[in-house]
């Protein structure tokens, strides 16, 4: 990825633009259950290399600004890095592209959420991988689709 000021500038909006939507929707984005409608971003890499650390950087804040603090913006900035890497590894297939993000977040996340919360492993688990199969296929694949249709994804 060619870093120049184009890249440099869409890198920065994507982290704002997931860190405030994050926090908009504090009461749906954290905790056991939850709904992160910003997630919808994590597709974003099947069309801008530049948003992996623009993800990573947003969501690394919106977690040092929430309710968990540190341990959440060490751990769910990892996963989403992760999870935005593989995305764009398999951006040819923007349905199978969509998976990482759901996959990784449910077994990082859920770990996470369980030892800090003492809550049930599995269903924990459960509850964030179905939060974020709404966000990435529900949202973010008709996300996907909008950019494509007014001209801003440069590849679908």
């Amino acid at each position: 990825m060619k870093m120049n000021a184009k890249t440099l500038t869409r890198g920065a909006l994507i982290a704002a633009l997931y860190a405030a939507v994050t926090l908009i929707l504090t009461p749906i984005s954290y905790g056991d259950v939850q709904l992160r409608v910003s997630e919808a971003m994590t597709l974003l890499p099947i069309i801008w290399p530049e948003a992996i650390p623009g993800l990573f950087v947003g969501c690394f804040l919106a977690n040092l600004i929430g309710p968990s603090g540190i341990v959440d913006a060490v751990v769910g900035g990892l996963a989403t890095l992760i999870a935005a890497f593989m995305t764009y590894k398999l951006r040819g297939n923007k349905w199978l592209a969509a998976l990482p993000p759901v996959l990784v977040n449910a077994v990082v996340i859920g770990i996470m959420l369980n030892a800090m919360y003492e809550v049930p492993l599995m269903m924990t688990m459960l509850f964030v991988g179905v939060g974020q199969a709404v966000s990435c296929y529900a949202l973010g694949i008709p996300l996907l689709a909008l950019m494509n249709k007014i001209g801003l994804a440069q590849r679908l």
